[in-house]
C-alpha cells in the first residue's frame, strides 16, 4: 500500500490546462484501450507503470529474492497486481455483460487466470502475491490485506458473472476455500513467506478490516454452501470492538473513513467495493439497508475528491523516472515487516525528488478516478443520476495515452456503471 506525506503540498499545484474537449464515451474507451495495450502483462496481471510504448523493466528473480527495492514490493512495477486485477474485474464483467463479445469475455477470463496464478506461486498456503516477473513465478514475499481482499472480490465477480464455466467455477472454489481456510487458521492474518510469516489481516474493527472479513465469509458460503461460513458471517456482523465499540455491521453502515491520510479513496475503494458485494448478496432487508447507507456515505465522501481531477495538467512535462532501481541505493536487507516499511518510506522520499511526475499522477489521477468509481458503487440511482455529470467530467479530463501509471483504471469501471443508468 502506498503512503506518503507530500499530498498536501501537491494539492497546491495549479493546473493550467483546460478540460479536454473529449466525449466521456471516447475518453472511457481510450482508458480501456490503454490499460490493455500497456498495463496487462502476458500472465493477465495488471502492472503499476509503463512507458508510452508499454515498456517496463521487471525485477529479476534474484532481486525479488533479495527484496529489492524492498520486500514489500512498494514502488516496483509489480506492486499491486492482485489488488488491481480484483478491482478491475468489476469493469471487465460489466463490459462483457453489455457487449457479450468474445473479446471482452476473453479479457475478463485473462484477469481471472491472473488472479489464480497469484495464488499458485508460493508453497505458503493462502498466499496471494502482488505480481510476477518474466518467469511467471518469482515474486515478493509479502502480500497484504489490500491485495487479498480484492483477490476474493475479483474471483467472486467472475464466478457470479454468468461467464464462468463449471470447470472454472470448480477451480475458483478450490482456490477460495484453500485461501480462506489458511487465513482463518492464522486468526484472519494474511499468510506471507519467511522470514515475515504474515502481513495484515481482516480481524480488526475499522472500515479497513470489517467489510473484508464479512466479504470472505459471504463469498465462501455462496460458493460452497457450507453453513459454517454463514454462521461465521452472522457472528462477525454483531461482534463488537475497536475504539468506538461498534459492531462490524455498524462500521459498514457508517461508511468509508480516511484513517491515515487526508485523501485515500484509491485504497479505501477496496473496502467500499466489498460492501457493494455484500449489499448485492444480502437477503435480510435491515442488514441490506445498513450496507446501502454505508455505500451512500462512502459515495458522499468520495464525491468531494472529484474536483481534484481538474488540477492535473495533461500538458505537464514533469520527469518520470522509469528506472525504479535508483531506489536500490538505499537498499539494505530486511528481516521484519517494519524494516521493509521503514526502508520503503525512505526510498519514496528520495524517489519523489527524482520523479516529480509520480506525485502528480498519484495525487490528481489516482485519487479522483478511484473516487469516481466509489460514487457509482452507491445503489441510490436518483442520487447517482444527479452526480453523473461530475463523474463524466473526471472521465473526460485525461489524455490516457500520456499517463505512466495504470492507476486510472477505475474510470473504466465507473463508465460501465454509468451506462447501466440508461437501463433504469
Amino acid at each position: 500500500m502506498i503512503r506518503h506525506t507530500l499530498f498536501a503540498a501537491l494539492l497546491a499545484i495549479p493546473c493550467t490546462t483546460e478540460l479536454l474537449a473529449v466525449e466521456p464515451a471516447k475518453a472511457a474507451e481510450q482508458a480501456h484501450s490503454e490499460i490493455w495495450r500497456r498495463f496487462i502483462d502476458k500472465y493477465g496481471i495488471m502492472i503499476d507503470f509503463a512507458d508510452m510504448d508499454g515498456n517496463v523493466s521487471l525485477p529479476t528473480p534474484e532481486e525479488l529474492r533479495e527484496g529489492k527495492p524492498n520486500a514489500l514490493g512498494w514502488w516496483a512495477p509489480i506492486e499491486n497486481g492482485a489488488m488491481f486485477n480484483g478491482l478491475y474485474m468489476d469493469a471487465a464483467v460489466n463490459r462483457w455483460k453489455r457487449t457479450k463479445s468474445a473479446e471482452d469475455a476473453g479479457k475478463a477470463r485473462k484477469l481471472m487466470e491472473g488472479l489464480l496464478l497469484l495464488n499458485s506461486i508460493s508453497e505458503v498456503k493462502g498466499f496471494v502475491g502482488r505480481g510476477v516477473t518474466t518467469d511467471g513465478k518469482s515474486h515478493y514475499p509479502m502480500g497484504s490485506n489490500d491485495q487479498s481482499s480484492p483477490w476474493f472480490l475479483g474471483l467472486w465477480r467472475y464466478y457470479d458473472s454468468g461467464l464462468a464455466t463449471e470447470a472454472e467455477k470448480a477451480r475458483i472454489t478450490k482456490h477460495l476455500v484453500d485461501t480462506a481456510e489458511a487465513i482463518v487458521a492464522m486468526k484472519w492474518a494474511m499468510p506471507a513467506e519467511q522470514p515475515f510469516g504474515r502481513r495484515g489481516g481482516f480481524a480488526g474493527f475499522s472500515f479497513d478490516s470489517a467489510p473484508r472479513m464479512l466479504l470472505l465469509c459471504k463469498v465462501l458460503h455462496a460458493v460452497t454452501g457450507d453453513e459454517t461460513w454463514d454462521k461465521l458471517y452472522h457472528a462477525a456482523l454483531v461482534e463488537r470492538g475497536g475504539k468506538e465499540n461498534r459492531t462490524r455491521l455498524e462500521i459498514c453502515e457508517h461508511g468509508m473513513v480516511f484513517e491515515y491520510a487526508k485523501y485515500h479513496t484509491w485504497t479505501s475503494c477496496t473496502w467500499v467495493s466489498a460492501v457493494r458485494v455484500l449489499w448485492e448478496m444480502e437477503k435480510d432487508e435491515p442488514i441490506r439497508a445498513a450496507y446501502a447507507k454505508g455505500l451512500q456515505a462512502s459515495a458522499d465522501l468520495a464525491f468531494k475528491s472529484l474536483p481534484m481531477a481538474q488540477q492535473f495538467d495533461n500538458a505537464d512535462k514533469s520527469y518520470f523516472e522509469m528506472n525504479w532501481r535508483v531506489m536500490n541505493k538505499d537498499w539494505k536487507p530486511q528481516q521484519t515487516e517494519q524494516e521493509a516499511q521503514d526502508l520503503a518510506h525512505v526510498q519514496l522520499k528520495n524517489f519523489m525528488k527524482l520523479a516529480p511526475r509520480r506525485g502528480k499522477e498519484t495525487a490528481f489521477v489516482r485519487e479522483p478516478t478511484a473516487a469516481a468509481w466509489v460514487v457509482t458503487l452507491a445503489p441510490n440511482v436518483a442520487i447517482l443520476k444527479q452526480r453523473r455529470a461530475e463523474v463524466k467530467k473526471v472521465i473526460s479530463h485525461y489524455d490516457y495515452t500520456k499517463l505512466y501509471y495504470s492507476q486510472f483504471f477505475w474510470v473504466d469501471a465507473a463508465w460501465e456503471r454509468l451506462l447501466q443508468l440508461n437501463h433504469d
